[in-house]
């Protein structure tokens, strides 16, 4: 199978309201600023549903539960065709403390290209990891297997966790450079070189 088309691109951007009803713009932002933490961005199918409903409480529980969760300080964020209502009384009767938002124009759903699951009677249950730097770096496609999606986002950070950032690394090149630059400047180690040179120079005549 082909991987889906926004892997290693940045995250598209969005808005639609979130259960409460108020927009929310995605990528995540405070203060005009987006947000530095990864994503686990997941579409599920219909709210309330038995299969969605486990789902929605596996990503609360693994919150609080999951060591790379907290560790990593992951966002999650939930997206359904469901209408703002609907929403609002799923996210409240199952204690969500994350943000369900509702995409009735299928705003996200086309620009995230999740289309349709169960032989296209339902739309696809699609999960995202988001970098923090924005990037989509894997996807899962499982409508029926409702469980398989806590677990992909552990094995996905994970992976985000053992590869340096983007950031990290053109910091640590740049601290390389400094260093190497450094040791040329050292006057020891010119003196060095300047004795190693008549060395060879004596051992040569």
């Amino acid at each position: 199978m082909a991987p889906h088309p926004l892997i290693n691109k940045p995250a598209p951007e969005f808005s639609i309201p979130d259960a409460n009803g108020h927009m929310f713009k995605f990528p995540p932002e405070e203060q005009g600023v987006r947000v530095k933490k990864p994503i686990a961005l997941f579409f599920y199918p219909e709210a309330g549903t038995f299969g969605c409903t486990r789902e929605a409480c596996q990503f609360r529980d693994a919150l609080v539960e999951k060591e790379i969760f907290k560790r990593t300080d992951v966002q999650v964020i939930g997206i359904s065709p469901d209408p703002v209502s609907k929403q609002k009384q799923f996210a409240e009767s199952q204690h969500l403390t994350y943000p369900v938002l509702s995409d009735e124009k299928h705003v996200a759903y086309q620009a995230f290209h999740v289309g349709k699951g169960l032989l296209g009677f339902a739309d696809a249950r699609t999960t995202f990891v988001i970098d923090n730097e924005g990037i989509v770096r894997d996807s899962l496609s499982a409508t029926m297997n409702f469980n398989a999606h806590v677990k992909f986002v552990i094995k996905a950070l994970g992976k985000l966790e053992s590869q340096p950032s983007v950031e990290s690394s053109s910091k640590t090149n740049d601290a390389d450079a400094d260093t190497d630059a450094a040791r040329l400047d050292d006057p020891s180690l010119s003196q060095i070189r300047d004795e190693l040179g008549r060395v060879a120079y004596v051992v040569g005549a």
